[in-house]
């Protein structure tokens, strides 16, 4: 019988299929069409030091084969989800990745000096570096080397015990030079990759159809660009734990990423269209598997067959 767990760095899963975050919520959302526990895990929306009220609306709009969102990291901080939403996720046996966010290394920090001290049960933190760093005159973390090891460094000191795994942007031209500076400077993996800039204009009215006008483009448009990013971080650094995400709607998608390099994926927008989405694509993987006589997921990992 083919076996669908993961060994994702120190991080063992059931399955190699997590929930993205920003889409699922704290999990509280779509329990009633899927048991936590059945997955690999949920990445949780990204929490911040103190609530954030994100960006003005209109802040999603739909765009072919994909959406733009420009949400703006809404949260309610870091203690409520430790008060409120960690010991509910406990109590569905979830593997649950918290993902923080901040514009500042000290933002950052501050979250994670909460998530050592009150964080019992989670497996893994996940660093939103899209983020504006204004330290920084206000570029993103994800967008420099330096910027990213210095984040990821601080965060990898506050966090002794949890493995940390560096979300990089794919809005770079340098993205193995980055996954490098984030693997030196103490993470466990990288999640690759965040969304893609871009915009929309209603023509009628002649605005942006986001408040904010620049937004992250998801969904399926977008995974070729994920596939090519996975690919070349997994060929630099072929040691390194890589959660793929990026457009994946199918078990096709997710084998895609996995053939790429990626030892787990995170389904995201597609939890929108179908909230137990991540749950047929985990069936769909152990029925290639038996198919095609792989006795382990792992056998797939970067099993692309290239041309000599």
């Amino acid at each position: 019988m083919a076996s669908l767990a993961a060994e994702l760095g120190p991080v063992a899963l059931r399955t190699p299929v997590l929930l993205a975050s920003g889409t699922f919520g704290a999990g509280r959302e779509g329990a009633q069409f899927v048991e936590l526990s059945q997955l690999g895990g949920i990445i949780v929306k990204s929490m911040t030091a103190s609530p954030w009220k994100g960006k003005p609306t209109p802040r999603m709009c739909e765009t072919p084969s994909g959406m733009l969102n420009a949400i703006g990291i809404q949260n309610k901080g870091v203690d409520f989800f430790l008060a409120e939403d960690l010991p509910w996720l406990r109590r569905q046996d979830a593997t649950v990745f918290a993902s923080i966010a901040g514009n500042s290394v000290g933002e950052f920090v501050k979250v994670a000096d909460k998530l050592r001290t009150g964080g019992r049960g989670i497996a893994a933190v996940e660093l939103n570096i899209s983020c504006p760093n204004l330290e920084d005159q206000s570029n993103m973390f994800a967008h420099s080397a330096e910027s990213t090891a210095a984040v990821t460094s601080a965060a990898v000191r506050a966090l002794p015990r949890i493995p940390v795994f560096a979300k990089l942007s794919p809005n770079v031209t340098s993205l193995v030079e980055i996954a490098g500076a984030a693997l030196g400077a103490g993470a466990a993996g990288l999640s690759l990759i965040n969304t893609v800039f871009g915009m929309a204009i209603d023509v009628e009215d002649r605005v942006p159809r986001l408040a904010g006008t620049i937004g992250g483009l998801s969904g399926p448009a977008i995974r070729p660009v994920a596939v090519r990013a996975v690919h070349e971080v997994h060929r630099a650094f072929p040691e390194a734990p890589i959660i793929g995400q990026g457009g994946i709607a199918s078990a096709s998608d997710a084998l895609e990423l996995i053939l790429a390099g990626a030892t787990a994926v995170a389904v995201g927008t597609a939890n929108f269209i179908n909230p137990r989405v991540a749950l047929e694509i985990t069936q769909g993987i152990e029925a290639y598997m038996e198919r095609h006589g792989v006795a382990s997921v792992g056998e797939l990992v970067g099993a692309v067959k290239l041309a000599s």
